[in-house]
């Protein structure tokens, strides 16, 4: 007994600490869930910056010095709520008169 005592406080270290590598907060688990949070993160900001592109876009179309006319039109048209004569209007959803 009092020589596999030795041997078994060392197999226990080692189960600890093997244990903890794979489940610990700094373990093998949180790496890979650390691994797929950045990659979310990544293709996150791929999105938002694509989204911020093309407003920072529309920003320069609308700036004073090269006002584009059919991009500020669309914005009055969206703004004001305005529409041709000629235009055709599409409702879509529910409308005021309908009941649930």
């Amino acid at each position: 007994m009092r020589s596999a005592a030795p041997q078994v406080l060392a197999a226990c270290m080692v189960a600890y600490f093997a244990y903890h590598a794979v489940q610990g907060d700094r373990g093998f688990n949180a790496w890979i869930q650390l691994k797929q949070a950045l990659r979310l993160a990544a293709e996150e900001n791929e999105t938002l910056a694509f989204k911020r592109s093309e407003l920072a876009q529309r920003v320069r179309l609308l700036r004073p010095d090269h006002l584009d006319p059919d991009l500020l039109e669309e914005r009055a048209r969206v703004m004001l709520n305005y529409g041709r004569v000629d235009d055709y209007v599409i409702l879509h959803g529910k409308s005021n008169n309908q009941t649930e």
